[in-house]
């Protein structure tokens, strides 16, 4: 039971980290109006890894709020 439980964590792991990967790369893929705005919405309250990829892109392409 273990090993079953260990298999089905680890599939579960890996589709967890594509679907992160997606979420990186639509977030690079946005054009920099989009992404002002995406970033925007994010901007105000607590620290999340949305606003950190926002951020991060926004970095990037030397672009500010």
């Amino acid at each position: 039971m273990l090993k079953t439980r260990m298999k089905r964590l680890a599939t579960q792991t890996e589709l967890d980290l594509r679907r992160l990967a997606a979420i990186e790369a639509a977030v690079a893929a946005l054009d920099d109006e989009d992404l002002l705005d995406f970033a925007d919405i994010f901007a105000g309250g607590d620290p999340t890894p949305l606003r950190a990829m926002a951020e991060e892109q926004m970095r990037k392409r030397g672009i500010r709020l």
